[in-house]
């Protein structure tokens, strides 16, 4: 079985829930891809670094990371088997607001000034989320090599992206049985 074959299946046993589900988009689906249920099984995770390095290692970024909190564990995943595989990768996130206490910082990470970064995502649906971690980072002067998420729900977000810089995906609904809409 090869890893995307067995990423899918791991999605269908621990992440596919069926009802009605309002998303972070806004939307409405008969459907709900709890990546959280995914993100903390070691076999899940590895697969995923791997196929996200496998996009990333193509885009010359020095940083990986994305808007908490699905962003945190991909990218500790990224940095740490990157590392095993001799990279160099920073980890960062982006938080949804300023906390009021501590650093005060949207950016949470070491990227050195005009850094070139790449964005990961867990479930995409139209992009709303990635362009809030994008917003932030191109403020403080960093660009985008390019975005991959786990699954892409096939509704807006890769028309959105792959038009400023690449954009992929290890899964889509397809992938795992269910429609796109």
């Amino acid at each position: 079985m090869s890893g995307k074959d067995r990423l899918a299946e791991l999605f269908r046993e621990r992440a596919v829930k069926f009802g009605n589900f309002t998303l972070a988009s806004g939307k409405t689906s008969s459907f709900y891809i709890d990546s959280k249920q995914v993100l903390f099984c070691g076999e899940a995770l590895a697969l995923i670094a791997d196929g996200f390095l496998d996009h990333i290692a193509r885009w010359d970024v020095t940083a990986v990371g994305g808007l908490e909190v699905g962003a945190i564990p991909l990218a500790a995943a990224v940095v740490l088997r990157g590392h095993q595989r001799g990279m160099h990768l920073e980890g960062f996130f982006v938080r949804k607001a300023v906390k009021e206490h501590g650093s005060q910082q949207r950016l949470e990470g070491r990227l050195a000034p005009g850094s070139r970064v790449a964005i990961v995502e867990d479930v995409v649906t139209t992009g709303g989320s990635s362009e809030q971690a994008i917003e932030v980072l191109q403020a403080q002067g960093h660009s985008v090599g390019g975005l991959v998420c786990l699954v892409d729900r096939g509704q807006g977000a890769r028309e959105r992206f792959s038009v400023r810089f690449p954009f992929e995906s290890l899964l889509g609904t397809q992938d795992l049985g269910l429609p796109t809409a």
